[in-house]
């Protein structure tokens, strides 16, 4: 018999269903952990998950009602950056840590930001299209409109540690760079070769404007219709963060209506789209399936990270990521390595 229950959602899964726990499995098979799968309705998965010791989330909202059911529950983890899935609220009233994995895809995600700032800025797609359509001689009027990179700047929402990677890939492209995020000290800021600044100053002096603000409720539709004004008509919005943080039908009139150029995007608020969404169509809009994490070793890396975060707390340990740590000191769980203040889903 097991020692712990971790109990997950069945079927669920970030890539595909059925892949099986091998990788989580590695590091909680050595203490006596066993994965179990509860049906993926709230009702079942409450009546299953009960007595679990520790919850992997994935596949259903762990809401407030599945929480509070909750009566043997230390941990409960994810194996994404993003949190808004759980009600971290809820959890952190029972004093159950949550963890994610906000340093996995760093590289890729920063990567994939620059991709889009240099596709969209070239208009790679359009570029293409005329090669395709026999229309060669367009291509280069086309971009004799389009200032050259060097010297423009790029603007950053929110400040965490894919923005960073993507300053320190913008920085050879000779680009000026400004950063609001309002819970990072002006030094770290400084300290990439950023200049600190207010949201406005960001959005009016941004010819590229990347958003990585998280999924939390406090920045739902944190851009809307005033905030695109702001920008100069030749800027191009990036969204790698998350697709609710703006407000979808501001940004669509802001690129039909021409008070922005061009936007590249990973994310959208209702993903997949509609095949009504004005964007598909739209010429200066360039889109990719919320793929900016995605590698050869994403499935490896992330389902590692939560076994381990796993065996760590069912062996009473501090978790490495967690984004409610005030409820740390409130457990039975061992500090046993140096924690840094910049814990969290955007850190």
């Amino acid at each position: 018999m097991a020692k712990f229950r971790v109990v997950t959602p069945k079927g669920a899964s970030f890539t595909v269903a059925g892949g099986g726990y091998g990788f989580e499995k590695e590091a909680l098979d050595p203490i006596g952990a066993e994965i179990i799968e509860a049906p993926a309705n709230e009702a079942e998965f409450i009546e299953a998950a009960r007595t679990a010791d520790a919850i992997y989330a994935k596949g259903i909202p762990m809401s407030k009602k599945i929480i509070d059911s909750l009566e043997n529950c230390k941990v409960i983890t994810l194996g994404t950056v993003g949190v808004d899935s759980v009600d971290i609220k809820a959890a952190t009233a029972r004093g159950i840590p949550v963890t994610n994995v906000p340093d996995t895809f760093i590289e890729e995600v920063a990567d994939h930001a620059m991709m889009l700032l240099l596709a969209g800025f070239r208009r790679l797609i359009e570029q293409d299209k005329m090669v395709r359509q026999g229309r060669w001689a367009e291509g280069r009027p086309a971009l004799l409109k389009i200032p050259r990179l060097m010297g423009q700047t790029l603007g950053f929402i929110s400040f965490g540690r894919v923005a960073r990677a993507v300053a320190k890939r913008a920085a050879p492209f000779g680009l000026r760079m400004l950063a609001y995020d309002p819970f990072i000290s002006e030094t770290l800021i400084y300290d990439h070769g950023v200049l600190p600044a207010t949201l406005s100053e960001v959005l009016s002096q941004s010819d590229f404007v990347s958003m990585h603000a998280p999924a939390r409720p406090e920045v739902h539709r944190m851009l809307g219709e005033t905030h695109f004004r702001q920008m100069k008509p030749s800027a191009t919005f990036i969204n790698t963060g998350r697709g609710a943080t703006v407000n979808e039908e501001a940004l669509i009139k802001a690129l039909q209506e021409g008070w922005i150029a061009h936007a590249a995007l990973d994310v959208l608020e209702t993903e997949p789209p509609s095949h009504n969404n004005p964007m598909l169509s739209m010429e200066n809009v360039t889109l990719t399936a919320h793929v900016a994490s995605a590698s050869a070793r994403f499935d490896e890396a992330r389902k590692r990270r939560v076994g381990y975060e796993l065996s760590l707390v069912l062996s009473g340990m501090w978790p490495v990521s967690c984004v409610n740590p005030s409820v740390l000191q409130n457990t039975q769980l061992r500090r046993w390595q140096p924690v840094g203040m910049e814990r969290g889903p955007n850190s």
